[in-house]
């Protein structure tokens, strides 16, 4: 199971995140809450209007499918992308969806302005490209997910999803022999690099859900979503299809709030609900 992960990541950027929005006095409410207090269930398609994403990574395998669900949900999204044609040949034309460019390499005071006034959420699907530059997952999955941090506390963004990965605390995990977790930090420690930027997550005092989904398939689901507690899975894989839902789960589910979920795909596991399974997992 080992080399599956390690062969899935292998395949694409190896790794690449009820809504927790908060309101002007800092308390937050659910679409799910809006919909009850209101009476009426088409409120709650209407509360998801109001509110818009940002998305970075946008055009990656499953950046653009997080978009897609997003869009489906009824979100306004704004896709900050570092290819602004290469996004719109990408994507149908949806008048809820912005494409913006927007580079996480650039520092946080450039994020910002992409970011705009108009986001209530970001969610990072970001992810170095391989090649020869070995300082590029740290620019990237590291460096850049801080600027991207930083870029929100700026503008005020009070919501943020991380797409990371399994075995990024392998180390501690006693995986350190485990095959993936040594092919994957081959290329400048990317694990590293990860684990270092959901530390800086923890301490920024924003609120947080990091997805650590285990090898991504590009293939449909054949299986339901197991959840488990960080430094938990090891091995095993999922479809982007799924991570993509599970990150827009995240700003639906005040059950996400300060947690990181390891996430893989079992044809055995139980389907359970999205609120089930971020209420198993305990927060920091």
């Amino acid at each position: 199971m080992a080399t599956s992960l390690l062969v899935r990541h292998s395949s694409a950027v190896f790794f690449s995140q009820s809504s927790l929005f908060f309101t002007k006095n800092n308390s937050f409410r659910s679409f799910t809450s809006i919909k009850m207090e209101r009476g009426e269930a088409s409120e709650e398609v209407n509360a998801v209007k109001t509110k818009k994403v940002f998305v970075t990574g946008a055009t990656g395998k499953t950046g653009k499918r997080i978009v897609e669900q997003l869009l489906s949900r009824g979100f306004a999204v704004k896709a900050g992308v570092r290819d602004v044609d290469k996004a719109k040949s990408s994507f149908k034309e949806d008048p809820s969806l912005q494409i913006v460019r927007a580079d996480v390499t650039e520092g946080p005071e450039k994020l910002a302005e992409a970011i705009g006034d108009d986001s209530q959420a970001v969610i990072c699907a970001s992810g170095f490209r391989p090649g020869f530059d070995l300082f590029a997952p740290w620019k990237v999955d590291n460096f850049g997910t801080v600027n991207l941090v930083d870029a929100c506390r700026k503008k005020g963004v009070e919501r943020f999803v991380l797409i990371s990965s399994i075995l990024v605390n392998g180390a501690a995990m006693g995986q350190i022999l485990n095959p993936a977790y040594i092919f994957l930090n081959i290329f400048g420690l990317t694990l590293v690099a990860k684990l270092q930027a959901e530390k800086y997550i923890k301490r920024s005092g924003i609120n947080y859900t990091i997805v650590r989904p285990g090898g991504l398939k590009n293939d449909p689901p054949t299986g339901n979503v197991v959840m488990e507690q960080e430094d938990t899975l090891y091995e095993g894989s999922i479809s982007r299809d799924q991570v993509a839902e599970v990150a827009v789960e995240a700003l639906l589910n005040e059950e996400s709030s300060f947690k990181v979920v390891e996430i893989v795909a079992r044809a055995d596991a139980p389907k359970r609900s999205y609120k089930d399974l971020f209420a198993s997992v305990k927060g920091h």
